[in-house]
């Protein structure tokens, strides 16, 4: 295995799994993994939106309440715990993510032997990270297909899905970049020198 000068591309890399981790705590914040509008012939609107943790309604006072509760759970315990778990799975996955960074500061402040061994340890968190978002995502598409309460016309999976998917998709982009460079690039310390003029 070469030497490779890893310190510059994990200074060029350092911004993307940040990027991922961001990503992901919004999309665990916000209630916009499914969301139902449907307008009425008196041009009114009805909004409901569900995240993993609440759900808001235009019509609910106060708007917002816990997700899934006691009533939600009363008919379809199933529902509930798959939904509890996805829950579960995107917190576990934003763990990863702050390990995934602090992997790289120490791969970044380490020494030549940590920045030639460090991107497979990154890598890992990284395709780790990818996995376990993709369950989570997996499970609210899978319930959303299969669930009752959504068979009504105008449920659609929303943005915080979406930026779950894009997360995962980061992370493994980054983890195939990783390992692309690990061998496409010039080895620390090996770089080919030019004569001096004055010597020739």
């Amino acid at each position: 295995m070469r030497s490779y000068d890893f310190h510059s591309y994990v200074l060029t890399f350092s911004s993307p799994p940040t990027t991922a981790t961001v990503l992901t705590i919004v999309s665990i914040l916000t209630p916009h993994w499914v969301s139902y509008s449907v307008t009425a012939d008196t041009g009114s609107t009805f909004t409901k939106y569900i995240g993993l943790h609440k759900s808001c309604s235009s019509v609910d006072d106060p708007s917002c309440r816990p997700f899934p509760n006691d009533d939600d759970c009363r008919d379809d315990q199933f529902f509930c715990t798959m939904w509890r778990s996805s829950g579960f799975l995107i917190s576990f996955a934003t763990i990863v993510e702050l390990a995934t960074l602090i992997t790289f500061l120490v791969v970044m402040a380490g020494g030549k032997y940590k920045r030639e061994t460090g991107w497979k340890l990154i890598g890992c968190f990284l395709l780790a990270d990818a996995a376990v978002e993709f369950a989570s995502m997996g499970i609210v598409a899978y319930l959303f297909d299969t669930d009752s309460q959504f068979v009504i016309p105008g449920w659609s999976l929303d943005w915080s899905w979406i930026l779950c998917t894009v997360s995962a998709t980061v992370s493994v982009l980054i983890a195939a970049s990783l390992a692309a460079s690990a061998w496409l690039l010039p080895p620390e310390d090996d770089y080919e020198y030019l004569e001096d003029p004055m010597d020739a």
